[in-house]
């Protein structure tokens, strides 16, 4: 039975429309939910009225949950007339709901109800799925109460929708319930399930606060997938550009076999080659023969396919074990027809055969999803001469494809046995890792009062330090003559969800010398506890009494006993989107608070198929070879490949999947080197090379087949590690929604109400506690590894980058400067006839100035339209001539990849310092002539030279007069006849405008 519960706190409104002619609204709540309606009590002539009711919806089937619409209608009624006028309303999808855990309350801004209407103000609602509407907490006093009302003209009918059995292709999954339990500050209500064509009563007010009401089972519910139709796609053939650099490290196009020749929108695995693969299903055994003189087994199985081996565990003292694990053989590698699995007997000296079952591979069955899994038959035991022994096993031998769902947690003979068999294989198997959620901690520190000093004849000069982890702020440091002190200081953080048993610790410090202090006092908060928000509402303040210095958790203060305290506003901020990687290629845009989630639109399909010519990252027997996996980075989600061990061309052909919320992001792949086989580096994880793909480049319902260079810049310069062959597809799900998201903020709205200083600071500490949190996963994400995958040091100093930073602003000023050459040389006649023309269009754009933005708008439609032909026909990629990384130097490769603080000796350092001064010097005079004209700009009225003001002064009474008396387009006419006139009519000399300009006084005779 499905008890989901769609939950909605009305909390208040502010700053409504009046409506009652009398400068004020008598408000009331109109909720409308599939088919179900609910309204609040009416607060009579309030413009900011508080209700802090909730009501509880049925939701009668959540598979259909994301395409309801919660709608809240803000009335102002008239009890006299019973008339109400509409205030507005606020329309909530539901890709919006949230479990209790993470809602939060919201200021939604009122939006019309008709096209006509006028509406301002803001309705603050709190909505959440819960399993279980009854609330279970201790109510706090209030002389208010909260009243449930049905609509009385309208019954509440529960809604009955039919379930739709069409098979849809799925992306992602959305998790939509959680737990119900929560401590609340208001009367709530327990909403009675609605009753046709009767009218609910209001309930009683609730008793004071003692009373308490029975806790309630926390129960979870989860709503299946979300479905999507796919839209069928083709793979397109594409012309590559003629790349500037290198053949080495174009890109080049490909045509591989996709989908096993045909390209299906409804197959899971349709961007990869299929991949044949041997399963074998080991599942249990029983009625083991004993091997030891005591009678005991420890009973274990290899299961044996030519020079290839996979081991089980072994079981010990029991003949009756299960395993339930699977082996994969790739079919390109089966050196054999005959495939054993073989029950051992696991022992000190030398382990006994206990009995073993063979199978023609030429009798295997074939399987596809989306068959069913194959059944596991038991199988009699046979000895080394083939004759039957007691004991059976219970096995299931089929071949598959990678498509199989048995295939991610499968051992897998390509990818692990032959080079260390002692290695554990979950560091080979491919996995999906979810980053968790990342909040900012804003922390507002305002002020400390009755702080006690050790030394009482001394003012404290105090500061104070908070700490979450290994994250520490301070405020300024505050000279105090009394034994209170103020800062009112923000102190922003990042964390974490679960926050589980994290702490943020508050401690006033007294400076009593030079590089010497003494704690006053600590404070500790649970970051479970910290109230939300998701814009910039003010949170409540609170005051914490300061425990001793030595206390290392939470000691409740005893009654009347006196301590110092600290005055703190603390929350966590869920409207801004926690900056993990750097702007210019974010995979993920979308704020913390999961309420202020849009529907995503589109679905990014990756298939990683394999890599060609890796440099050897390591020695084995004698010659180079490299264990390579791939890693995938786009929003929240990462992905890693299996391991392909001991092969320079690994062969992947793993696809995945992703929700696009927002084109203008990036996804990054990258290739490493695994370190826990046989890596001289401490089991470091080796960059191999990255690749990055802008999702606004990709045309939608594309496949795009290219093999990408694998290039990565090393201490010794610039260095192709191999290639990368990718197939990726883009489909829109709504073009409507994707084109309207070209007109929103790039950030969430948090970012520009409310801008955070010091990003870079709070980067830094994101990728760190992301990096933490990945490698505690099975297998790891390395540090290394999601350092690299996250840029972490793209903002630290590099002379190559300054380079190719300089040469693409350059780049970009080129059509300013080939519009300002060409405009000279029609000002100097090089091509008469354009210059004619050009001169008759601008007479006739001067006596038609309505004709200047058509031609303008017009002209550029052109262009684009031209320039449609040249278009890119391929994804962008790592540029070498971009990155200015063919023609860097040594000197200017060592200087990027020391250290900071740098380790260098003297001697380089002198070195550098010197040439960073001489490119100093170049922009300090740039910087100086900017400046320079900028001051005889304001030198001309000055009266800093008299004469040139007195000259100027004449000449604007002079040009008065004229601009009055002559028609303004006669003007104009004559100022360009003047420009465009003959050579013969030119002087080589600077015009005298020019002349006045240049001899106008600047401050540089007034610096030292």
């Amino acid at each position: 039975m499905n008890n989901l519960k769609l939950a909605v706190e009305v909390v208040r409104a502010h700053n409504l429309l009046p409506k009652d002619g009398q400068g004020s609204s008598s408000a009331a709540v109109e909720l409308v939910f599939d088919g179900q309606k609910f309204r609040t009590t009416i607060k009579e002539r309030d413009l900011n009225p508080f209700w802090n009711e909730t009501f509880y919806f049925n939701v009668a089937n959540p598979l259909d949950l994301h395409h309801l619409t919660l709608e809240a209608h803000l009335y102002s009624i008239n009890r006299a007339t019973s008339k109400k006028h509409s205030l507005g309303k606020v329309r909530i999808n539901g890709t919006s709901f949230v479990p209790l855990s993470d809602s939060v309350v919201f200021n939604y801004p009122l939006e019309k109800n008709s096209l006509f209407s006028s509406t301002r103000g803001e309705l603050a609602l709190k909505v959440y799925l819960t399993g279980d509407p009854t609330p279970s907490h201790h109510y706090a006093s209030s002389s208010s109460f909260s009243s449930l009302h049905s609509i009385h003209d309208e019954p509440s009918p529960r809604s009955h929708r039919h379930e739709e059995k069409a098979s849809r292709s799925r992306r992602s999954l959305y998790t939509l319930a959680g737990s119900d339990h929560s401590q609340h500050h208001q009367p709530q209500q327990q909403q009675p399930q609605p009753q046709p064509q009767q009218q609910q009563q209001p309930q009683q007010q609730r008793p004071s606060s003692s009373y308490t009401m029975p806790s309630y089972q926390t129960t979870q519910y989860n709503a299946s997938e979300m479905m999507f139709e796919s839209q069928p796609s083709q793979s397109a053939g594409m012309h590559l550009n003629t790349s500037s650099q290198p053949n080495d490290f174009s890109l080049r196009e490909t045509n591989p076999v996709l989908g096993g020749g045909r390209i299906r929108a409804t197959s899971t695995y349709d961007l990869v080659q299929p991949m044949q693969f041997l399963f074998v299903r080991v599942v249990k055994a029983r009625d083991l023969p004993s091997k030891d003189a005591t009678g005991s087994l420890d009973p274990y199985v290899e299961v044996k396919l030519g020079n290839y081996k996979g081991v089980t565990r072994h079981f010990d003292k029991t003949k009756n074990p299960e395993w339930n694990t699977v082996f994969t053989f790739s079919k390109d590698r089966m050196q054999a027809t005959v495939l054993e699995v073989v029950v051992m007997d696991k022992d000190v000296i030398k382990d006994d055969f206990v009995g073993k079952v063979k199978f023609d591979l030429h009798e295997i069955p074939r399987r596809a999803p989306p068959d069913s899994p194959l059944a596991p038959e038991w199988h009699r035991l046979e000895d080394s001469k083939g004759e039957r022994k007691h004991g059976e096993l219970m096995v299931a031998v089929w071949i598959g494809t990678q498509a199989d769902e048995a295939f991610a947690d499968a051992w897998h003979s390509d990818a692990a046995s032959l080079v260390d068999t002692s290695s554990s294989t979950a560091h080979i198997r491919s996995k999906v890792y979810h980053a968790p959620r990342l909040w900012y901690v804003r922390v507002n520190v305002i002020e400390a009062q009755d702080l006690v000093t050790h030394d009482r004849n001394r003012y404290p000069f105090v500061h104070v330090k908070a700490q979450i982890g290994n994250q520490v702020l301070k405020t300024k440091p505050v000279q105090s003559q009394t034994s209170n002190a103020s800062w009112n200081e923000d102190l922003m953080f990042v964390a974490a969800e679960p926050f589980d048993d994290d702490q943020l610790v508050i401690s006033v410090d007294d400076r009593v010398g030079p590089n010497k202090e003494e704690s006053l006092g600590k404070a500790f908060v649970s970051l479970a506890t910290i109230e939300k928000r998701a814009d910039d509402r003010v949170v409540h303040t609170k005051w914490l009494h300061l425990q001793k210095p030595s206390t290392t958790e939470i000691v409740e203060p005893k009654r009347d006993h006196f301590a110092s305290r600290i005055h703190l506003r603390i929350c966590l901020d869920g409207g801004y989107h926690v900056l993990d990687e750097s702007t210019q290629y974010s995979s993920d845009l979308r704020p913390t608070a999961k309420q202020l989630w849009k529907p995503p639109v589109g679905v990014l399909e990756l298939g990683i198929l394999n890599a060609d010519a890796l440099t050897p990252m390591k020695s084995r027997n004698g010659r180079g070879t490299s264990d390579t996996f791939c890693v995938a980075k786009y929003g929240q989600k990462w992905i890693r490949t299996r391991t392909i061990t001991d092969s320079l061309n690994p062969k992947f052909n793993e696809q995945y999947t992703w929700d696009v919320y927002d084109p203008a992001t990036v996804l990054t792949v990258g290739v490493f080197d695994n370190g826990h086989f046989g890596g001289a580096n401490g089991h470091r994880d080796l960059k191999i090379g990255k690749v990055r793909i802008r999702i606004s480049t990709l045309e939608t319902n594309r496949v795009y087949t290219h093999s990408y260079p694998l290039v990565i810049l090393h201490p010794s310069g610039v260095k192709k590690m191999g290639e990368l062959h990718l197939a990726i597809r883009f489909t829109c799900t709504s073009m409507l929604n994707m084109m309207s998201l070209y007109s929103r903020p790039l950030l969430p709205k948090m970012h520009y109400v409310r801008p955070l200083a010091q990003l870079d600071m709070l980067r830094y500490q994101a990728v760190n506690i992301l990096a933490a949190r990945l490698s505690r996963a099975e297998p790891p994400l390395r540090k290394e590894v999601v350092e690299y995958m996250s840029d972490v040091n793209s903002h630290l100093w590099s002379m190559r980058r300054s380079k190719a930073n300089f040469n693409r602003l350059m780049a970009v000023f080129n059509g300013i400067f080939a519009v300002s050459k060409w405009l000279t040389e029609i000002c100097q006649w090089k091509n008469p006839v354009t210059t004619v023309l050009v001169y008759a269009l601008f007479v006739m754009l001067v006596f038609f100035p309505e004709l200047i933005l058509p031609t303008l708008y017009l002209y550029m439609f052109l262009i684009g339209l031209w320039n449609y032909r040249f278009r890119p026909k391929n994804p962008p990629h790592m540029n070498m001539r971009l990155s200015w990384a063919d023609t860097v130097t040594a000197d200017e490769l060592d200087e990027e990849f020391d250290t900071f603080p740098t380790t260098r000796s003297g001697d380089t350092l002198r070195m550098r310092y010197d040439r960073l001064r001489s490119v100093a010097c170049r922009i300090q005079r740039v910087v100086g002539d900017v400046a320079s004209q900028g001051e005889r700009v304001q030198a001309v009225l000055s009266w800093r030279d008299p004469r040139a003001t007195i000259i100027f002064m004449a000449f604007c009474i002079a040009s008065a007069v004229v601009f009055y008396a002559v028609p303004l387009q006669l003007l104009i006419v004559t100022a360009g006849s003047y420009a465009m006139r003959p050579p013969k009519f030119r002087r080589k000399l600077p015009p005298a405008p020019l002349n006045f300009f240049r001899r106008l006084p600047a401050r540089t005779d007034s610096m030292l």
